[in-house]
């Protein structure tokens, strides 16, 4: 093959002009066909794809770096940079900072979505812990708030400032470990420090010093071993254990008295730490952060035992404790209840109210408050509070004026106008009428056909069923009158014994009748009737008539009275009176009487 390689350029020259164009086209095929030979033998002799050979071909003739090239290479130069320091990461945290700023203004649920996977099981388990650690306390306050003890730890709450939830997890506690440290052996330094929540600590760096200076101390001031270690010290109630391990020791605050089963918790807890962190521990030069992965180890030994209550106080508690909230809630919802009932009753007063609209009702802050409309001569809404027996200073009204339609409203407004006297009833129908019943003075009435106009609702004036005052007046005039009887002597125009007295009366009667008539512009007529019996001729009995009568009208007419309305005529025996109207049988029909026409003009 590599022979016919060599001569196929001498062969060229060869060809003739007589065939030059088929000359080409076998040579083009020629040329293709040792262009796939060649392929075919790079790829065996290489052990490459003809594909990929081309790339390399195509990869030397343009050697610029291409972005696949820093694809491929930047994760693992990206790795390798962040083993040495954190420039790299420091560069590029202004990017990152915009590119989360960029990606939240142009859609902030991408990020919320990321980060739902890791928010909702964080949060989850933080709320958990909160509610384990509140029930707990509440438990342990629930269980002895109404023991005997209860009474002296609220003193004592009260006497050292701590909350009685406090002394009560003290005083019911058998043991806990508060705060644990990890300290390194050789320089005494602190590695890792946990602690329980609601405990007041120290800086932890002075409190491994202090400890690790105790230890020197103990060994540099009494005969002991190198080898030996402190392993505890108790201040009251506050016991320090300190477990040691090759290159660190684990020192622990304990609130009681810890049982020597916790060791063991304490020496697991060292070990796992030197197994897993020992080369940081050898390596240690100051720089705590890779000591993070002890937390947990030291988290476990974060202990505590508590005082169980007897099951019987557990449950007299319990019992006692809900029968109390039972009661409470018992009380409570009767003056809730009992509120709620007067305060509708209160509402529902207002609305059968006149005159009263309420619009709108509120209830916050434990008082009632209530918006509305009230006419000025409707009922102050503050006595019905009182009948309600609602407490006036939990209702706060806000009521705004207006001028209400309403019949008895509009009754009250035509008596304030009007001023009625005490003989006279008004009345409103639903059509706006106003209606009068009674009797009143005749100026009174003459007004009222004038200003009941000017009353807001009225639309008419209906007075038929009201009588003039005077017109009654002189129907009593005219009854007085009509009754008077005057009693002469037989035979004679002389008054019995006793008739004279009833004269001046008879005038005064006469002349009211005649002014009152003349003021309802009346025309009236009084007459004289002049009375006989049947003794004597029938014309001197006519002619003692008549002078019986003339001398009653000579008499008011010398009295000033008017005598043009007067009229005087006789009658016989016919008209006789009983005899049972004066005391003397046969005196009976010798008077004189009246009789009253009234008529009008």
């Amino acid at each position: 093959m590599s022979d016919s390689l060599n001569q196929r350029p001498k062969a060229l020259p060869e060809a003739t002009s007589s065939n030059s164009q088929s000359f080409d086209f076998s040579l083009s095929n020629k040329d293709k066909q040792l262009s796939d030979e060649l392929s075919t033998l790079r790829s065996l002799l290489f052990g490459i794809e003809p594909t990929e050979l081309n790339k390399i071909y195509e990869r030397l003739n343009n050697p610029q770096i291409q972005p696949e090239d820093i694809s491929r290479l930047l994760p693992e130069a990206v790795v390798l940079r962040s083993k040495q320091d954190k420039q790299l990461m420091e560069a590029i945290v202004s990017t990152v900072e915009e590119a989360i700023q960029a990606s939240v203004k142009q859609d902030e649920n991408v990020l919320s979505e990321a980060f739902f996977p890791i928010v909702g099981p964080a949060t989850r388990k933080a709320i958990s812990t909160a509610l384990e650690e509140m029930m707990q306390s509440l438990n342990q306050t629930l269980e002895h708030s109404l023991s005997p003890e209860s009474f002296k730890w609220r003193l004592e709450a009260r006497r050292t400032g701590k909350s009685f939830a406090e002394i009560i997890l003290l005083r019911t506690l058998v043991y806990r470990v508060e705060q644990v440290f990890l300290i390194h052996k050789k320089t005494g330094l602190l590695l890792q420090h946990v602690v329980v929540n609601q405990v007041t600590t120290q800086d932890p760096d002075l409190v491994s010093a202090m400890l690790t200076a105790i230890q020197d101390f103990a060994k540099d001031s009494f005969s002991v071993r190198k080898e030996d270690a402190l392993q505890s010290l108790r201040f009251g109630e506050l016991t320090i254990w300190v477990e040691e391990g090759p290159q660190a020791l684990l020192a622990s605050s304990i609130w009681g008295n810890p049982p020597q089963e916790l060791r063991l918790v304490f020496q697991e807890a060292i070990e796992k730490i030197h197994l897993k962190l020992g080369p940081e521990i050898n390596d240690f030069a100051g720089e705590t952060e890779p000591f993070t992965a002890s937390t947990p180890y030291l988290e476990a030994c974060l202990a505590s035992q508590y005082k169980s209550a007897s099951q019987k106080n557990n449950y007299t508690y319990a019992v006692a404790f809900l029968g109390t909230i039972a009661i409470a809630f018992g009380i409570w919802g009767f003056f809730a209840i009992r509120e709620h009932l007067r305060w509708q009753a209160y509402l529902q007063k207002l609305n059968s109210q006149p005159g009263i609209v309420v619009i709108n009702t509120k209830q916050r802050y434990g008082k009632h408050f209530i918006l509305g409309m009230r006419d000025p001569l409707a009922i102050d809404p503050n006595t019905l509070i009182q009948q309600t027996n609602l407490n006036p200073k939990k209702v706060i009204g806000q009521w705004q004026p207006y001028l209400s339609l309403e019949p008895q409203l509009t009754v009250k407004r035509a008596e304030k106008l009007l001023q009625p006297p005490n003989t006279v009833s008004l009345k409103i129908d639903n059509n706006g009428i106003l209606h009068t019943t009674g009797s009143a003075p005749r100026q009174w009435i003459l007004e009222t056909r004038k200003l009941w106009r000017f009353i807001p609702g009225i639309t008419q004036f209906e007075d038929k069923n009201l009588v003039e005052l005077e017109l009654l007046q002189l129907q009593s005039y005219k009854k007085q009158i009509e009754q008077k009887r005057l009693f002469f002597s037989g035979g004679t125009t002389e008054l019995i014994v006793g008739e004279a007295g009833k004269l001046p009366l008879l005038v005064s009667l006469i002349q009211k009748f005649l002014d009152t008539a003349k003021y309802l512009g009346k025309d009236v007529q009084i007459q004289i009737i002049g009375h006989t019996d049947a003794e004597g001729t029938k014309l001197q009995n006519m002619l003692l008539r008549q002078a019986r009568a003339n001398k009653i009208l000579t008499y008011l007419k010398y009295q000033g009275i008017n005598t043009s309305k007067f009229k005087v005529m006789g009658v016989g025996s016919s008209l006789p009176l009983q005899p049972d109207l004066i005391p003397e049988a046969e005196t009976a029909n010798r008077r004189v009487s009246f009789q009253v026409f009234i008529t009008d003009k």
